[in-house]
């Protein structure tokens, strides 16, 4: 019987990194920009015959080559990459598969959570975990109309405080879902912090983490889908799949989101979601973007003033909780993260 080993590959490994986009190109994907660890299983002529790699909570970009399949070597890289993961403590593990391989991996031990067409499966390794999400959800359900906000935050502006204000003033309850995932430049501790702070003065607003179930760009994979439209859909059709059944728990039958007069891909999501959430029972409504100094708010134009300390123009962008916290001490590691960073406009 063949010997196999299995090991970390290094950014820095060129070598291997190529056999391993070589691997991935038999299986028709590219390797994903989103990893933090990569590994790779290696024969006795230290050949790479197959390989696995994580971002975050999530498995993703496997590939076993044809010459070795069927010989059990994709269950070793799903173990190697688990330990790995468990080491890290991140116990509640996430992957995203082909239809056709959603049987392998409910065989390992992952659950489906929701599936997209014929393009994509998502899928956990706890049995309970979604039903248990909404569950606790559906507490914190009140009587009445209830609409749903979902917004990264990075950070809170007066966009984002107009775009809660205007939707808390249509419904009896407004459920905020604020993006926990940290792969911003101001951290979600802190992003929250000023989400609360500045929707304090509406009494009718419930805010919530998003937790792992409503996907971000950094988590959603792209790695098997042929181009960026398919990717822009398969995101935007997986979340509204998942916020369905969100919103089913709280009773929203409305969710407000945000023009984005420069982002086409976000132009794209959203028109995507006006025709689907219908189709669910759910209004979509996209509210204009709050303006000041004759354009939209954006929180890239906060983060580069932020960058420059121009605290002066920040107060016509900004609610003070915002800018009180940013002049404060309790900022000086988050303004130093801003400010080391070279391009601050598309976080």
């Amino acid at each position: 019987m063949s010997e196999y080993t299995i090991s970390q590959i290094r950014p820095t490994d060129r070598r291997a990194l190529a056999q391993i986009d070589a691997l991935l190109k038999q299986e028709g994907i590219l390797r994903d920009a989103n990893l933090d660890y990569v590994c790779a299983m290696y024969d006795e002529d230290y050949q790479i015959v197959a390989t696995g790699s994580c971002f975050a909570n999530t498995l993703r970009c496997f590939a076993v080559s044809s010459a070795h399949q069927g010989e059990g070597l994709l269950n070793q890289v799903i173990t190697h990459l688990i330990d790995v993961q468990y080491q890290r403590g991140n116990l509640h593990l996430f992957l995203y598969t082909k239809i056709s391989s959603a049987k392998f991996f409910h065989d390992l031990g992952f659950y489906e959570i929701a599936r997209v067409d014929d393009t994509l499966v998502f899928m956990e390794n706890r049995r309970n975990g979604f039903a248990g999400y909404l569950a606790d959800l559906s507490k914190t359900k009140r009587e009445g109309s209830s609409a749903a906000l979902v917004m990264n935050a990075n950070p809170f502006t007066l966009g984002h405080q107009y775009l809660a204000e205007t939707a808390a003033s249509r419904c009896d309850t407004l459920h905020i879902f604020i993006v926990s995932e940290d792969a911003s430049l101001v951290p979600f501790f802190v992003r929250k912090k000023l989400v609360l702070a500045g929707t304090a003065h509406l009494p009718n607003v419930v805010c919530h983490d998003s937790g792992p179930y409503i996907i971000s760009n950094a988590t959603f994979p792209s790695y098997f889908l042929k181009d960026e439209e398919s990717v822009i859909q398969g995101h935007a059709r997986l979340d509204l799949i998942i916020f369905s059944r969100i919103a089913k728990a709280l009773s929203v039958t409305c969710r407000y989101v945000g023009e984005e007069p420069t982002s086409q891909v976000t132009g794209i999501y959203n028109q995507i979601m006006s025709a689907e959430l219908p189709k669910a029972g759910i209004d979509c409504v996209i509210l204009p973007r709050r303006q000041a100094m004759e354009r939209p708010i954006s929180a890239s134009t906060v983060r580069q003033l932020l960058k420059e300390r121009d605290f002066d123009t920040l107060k016509q962008l900004v609610p003070d909780s915002t800018l009180d916290y940013f002049k404060s001490e309790e900022a000086a590691p988050v303004m130093e993260r801003i400010c080391q960073a070279e391009n601050v406009v598309h976080y």
